[in-house]
């Protein structure tokens, strides 16, 4: 799978990490910065190019890091198709996928430990949306709102 990574100053190590995991899990990485520490760099310009990849189709998925996750969760969902959730432990960075079609794994560097986030991305790059009636009732439900409020939608 292709995969695409971004993070800012607070979620630069922690991105160095587990890029190294994603790559031995035998996906294809691309890091869309920081590439460089910088403490004056922003989340939302990560965020973007993170959201880009995979509105254009040249990501599946991503995996995005601030400090909290948070800021970088908001930025991230302000594109059509992109389902970003900030999670904080192994459930959630599976069932999000299961259940709700999450296509960006957000974490925050401050907030999660490396052997905590590395049980949390393999969670996350091997799950696979269920496709039980209630999920794609719900998923169609998210994708009508983003419809009416975002206009059109890429990635389903």
């Amino acid at each position: 799978m292709k995969i695409v990574m971004g993070s800012d100053h607070a979620g630069f190590e922690l991105k160095n990490e587990l890029k190294a995991l994603v790559s031995s899990l035998g996906h294809d990485v691309h890091d869309v910065g920081a590439l460089e520490y910088d403490a004056l760099d922003d989340y939302p310009d990560f965020a973007e190019k993170l959201a880009l990849e995979i509105i254009e189709g040249r990501a599946e998925r991503g995996i995005l890091l601030c400090g909290s996750g948070v800021g970088a969760s908001i930025a991230a969902n302000k594109f059509p198709g992109i389902h970003a959730a900030n999670c904080e432990d192994y459930y959630s960075a599976h069932q999000g996928v299961e259940h709700d079609k999450m296509n960006v794994l957000v974490m925050g560097g401050r907030i999660i430990g490396g052997s905590v986030a590395s049980d949390m991305v393999r969670a996350y790059l091997s799950a696979e949306f269920c496709a039980e009636e209630r999920h794609l009732r719900r998923t169609a439900k998210v994708k009508a709102i983003e419809e009416r409020y975002m206009g059109s939608t890429r990635p389903s």
